[in-house]
């Protein structure tokens, strides 16, 4: 009897187990930094990372961030993404993990490689090849919610009964739209030539030198980029190509003249 109470228990906890998957979750937490790496965001690792989970069609935020209250309030209702490293001579590895919030893996992908020299190439291409397998798995999300004691699910609280409808109350003026940060300006410095590499460009200058590195997005005329020390955007603007990026917390946009 004891042998087949047991039984019923590691199949009910297998059966459980299995049911947790991807589909369950509408949020993702993205960290700041991943634990291999030696600064916030190095090579635009955890901005990609963010991208290429919110063309899954999850909801990602990065996890010291301000969060909606449905996930403030429970963070069991989001995966936490983990992305691993394993070291080797003259190639780059990556592993995507996607944890539940008692640390359990619930979606773990191939090892994504690259061979480029270039750091920031090889983590880029390397991640991208990792989340492949994500692009593959099937996802939807179906209303699930989580509890926060034992990683239980329950299903999501039904809407409540309609009741009769109170007197709306007099329209208040609409909310003003955030302003823009207005950025200060340089002028370019100088003729940039791309380069294409596997995921954008790289702009290199006449020594030759690279100056800075763009990464492609889903939106055209709008790449992540970086050089080293300054990580923001390049974005074109009535014609002309501007590197946006945070120096001592004031926002500025380096105009660039860049021959593709």
């Amino acid at each position: 009897m004891k042998r087949l109470a047991l039984l019923f228990l590691v199949m009910f906890s297998v059966s459980g187990y299995a049911q947790n998957t991807i589909n369950n979750y509408k949020y993702v937490l993205i960290p700041e930094r991943f634990d291999f790496s030696r600064e916030d965001n190095q090579y635009g690792l955890n901005t990609l990372a963010k991208m290429l989970v919110e063309e899954k069609g999850f909801t990602a935020y990065f996890d010291n961030t301000q969060l909606p209250q449905e996930l403030a309030g429970n963070k069991c209702n989001a995966l936490k993404a983990e992305v691993t490293q394993r070291k080797a001579l003259f190639a780059t590895n990556l592993t995507l993990v996607l944890k539940d919030c008692q640390g359990n893996i619930v979606f773990k992908s191939k090892e994504g490689k690259s061979r480029e020299k270039e750091f920031n190439t090889s983590y880029n291409m390397a991640l991208r090849d990792a989340f492949s397998s994500l692009k593959d798995e099937p996802y939807t999300y179906n209303g699930t919610t989580h509890t926060q004691a034992a990683g239980q699910t329950m299903p999501a609280t039904p809407a409540p009964a309609a009741v009769a409808p109170t007197p709306a109350p007099a329209a208040s003026a609409p909310a003003p739209a955030p302003v823009p940060a207005t950025p200060a300006v340089k002028d370019a410095a100088g003729t940039l030539y791309a380069q294409a590499i596997a995921n954008g460009y790289q702009l290199i200058d006449t020594s030759p030198k690279i100056v800075l590195t763009l990464l492609k997005t889903s939106v055209q005329d709008f790449f992540i980029a970086e050089n080293g020390t300054l990580h923001g955007v390049v974005v074109k603007k009535n014609g002309d190509w501007y590197f946006e990026h945070y120096k001592d917390n004031q926002l500025v946009a380096e105009k660039l003249l860049i021959k593709f």
